[in-house]
């Protein structure tokens, strides 16, 4: 199975816009008609990929004898001569040596989840760096691209200073995880057992929503469902909450149709939640809460701390009594 790359190309260009400012092509010059229609181009430096005026010119041809085809091309890497095969003049059009753009942005991707992976801490579980809709974590996302983005403009400019600043917000991110600064959605957080709220339905912005929860989670964990039943203002808007059972998560109804009053109300297991919202709640409205027990250990946490004991130790003094 083939590692996982962390970010995108999408997402690596959302961090870095000027991406496409980075390709890698070079432009080749000087050629010759070697024999009818096929040219050469000496001392071209390797050539990976060839491009016609923008065009990838697809796989190489086994030696320059192969060439007959318009477009075909070769590389000689022991004379290193560049052969293009054409109806017309290469001088004519922008030739160009290179990587294909897309392909240069996939390795860089690859190179850059390879050195995060060496750069964590490697007790982290890897396979568990995906939040429960199975993207990856932002900041693994962020810091991927971050480092990619570095090794791109270091490949055109070792001491850039934008490459070195990308680098040292990489490095910032990968402090913060091994230290547990920054969570991962894997961890258990100190307020996990608070209960952490995300939208499932919600398009109204300002609707009626959970604002709060308060108390601690007295399970181990459950994924509850909070639901709106009945459309309205506060006193008069409903909800209704599930929990988990035996055979799967939000199916068992723990708090039916109950009116919304804006204060602290009854949510489950040891939790308490609170509604508000400056429009009126929307039935079918819907939002999950994740808890982790209270008891559950912490994955997460910037103290350390160190176990200490005390012992009680009696002292004893020893009398000797002399005879007479």
């Amino acid at each position: 199975m083939a590692a996982p790359i962390y970010c995108t190309h999408k997402e690596l260009k959302r961090v870095f816009p000027q991406l496409d400012s980075f390709d890698n092509k070079k432009p080749v010059y000087g050629w010759t008609e070697v024999s009818s229609n096929k040219y050469a181009a000496h001392n071209s430096g390797l050539v990976t990929q060839c491009f016609a005026d923008g065009e990838d010119l697809g796989p190489a041809q086994s030696a320059h004898t192969d060439l007959n085809v318009e477009g075909e091309w070769f590389y000689n890497s022991a004379e290193d001569v560049l052969y293009y095969f054409s109806a017309t003049n290469p001088n004519d059009k922008l030739m160009e040596a290179g990587e294909e753009f897309t392909a240069m942005v996939t390795q860089y991707r690859t190179d850059a989840s390879r050195y995060l992976d060496s750069m964590l801490d490697p007790n982290m579980p890897k396979e568990a760096w995906k939040d429960k809709t199975g993207a990856y974590d932002y900041i693994i996302i962020r810091t991927t691209a971050l480092i990619a983005a570095n090794f791109m403009i270091k490949a055109h400019d070792p001491n850039s200073e934008l490459a070195n600043a990308l680098m040292e917000e990489a490095n910032q991110n990968i402090e913060n995880i091994n230290q547990g600064k920054a969570a991962l959605s894997w961890q258990v957080t100190r307020d996990s057992a608070q209960g952490v709220v995300r939208d499932v339905v919600y398009n109204t912005a300002g609707a009626i929503r959970p604002v709060d929860t308060r108390g601690e989670w007295v399970g181990t964990y459950d994924l509850i469902k909070v639901i709106i039943t009945t459309s309205g203002a506060l006193g008069t808007a409903k909800y209704e909450v599930y929990t988990k059972d035996s055979t799967k998560l939000k199916n068992q109804l723990a708090q039916s149709a109950t009116v919304i009053s804006g204060d602290y109300q009854p949510l489950a297991g040891g939790l308490e939640i609170r509604f508000a919202g400056s429009s009126n709640a929307i039935a079918d409205d819907e939002w999950e809460i994740e808890c982790f027990g209270k008891y559950e250990d912490v994955d997460a946490s910037s103290g350390k701390s160190v176990k200490m004991t005390r012992t009680r130790k009696t002292s004893y003094r020893r009398y000797e009594t002399e005879w007479q």
